[in-house]
């Protein structure tokens, strides 16, 4: 699953520290996030999506979409 949380974190000019504290996760969780190698559990997506203020589609994206699309 591809993400912007990278992108919407940076446009704040927080750190993954910062990031991490408020969604209530370590860094190297956040750090795992934003390199693709940890899909975020739903709860966790949702308080990211309302920290950001943006829809989860808008954030989140599934490869599976990407590769079946017409």
């Amino acid at each position: 699953m591809r993400n912007d949380v990278e992108a919407l974190r940076q446009a704040r000019k927080w750190s993954q520290e910062t990031l991490a504290t408020n969604v209530g996760v370590s860094r190297q969780t956040i750090n795992a996030i934003e390199a693709g190698r940890f899909n975020p559990s739903l709860p966790l997506v949702l308080r990211l999506a309302r920290l950001f203020g943006r829809p989860v589609e808008s954030i989140f994206f599934d490869d599976y979409e990407a590769d079946h699309t017409m």
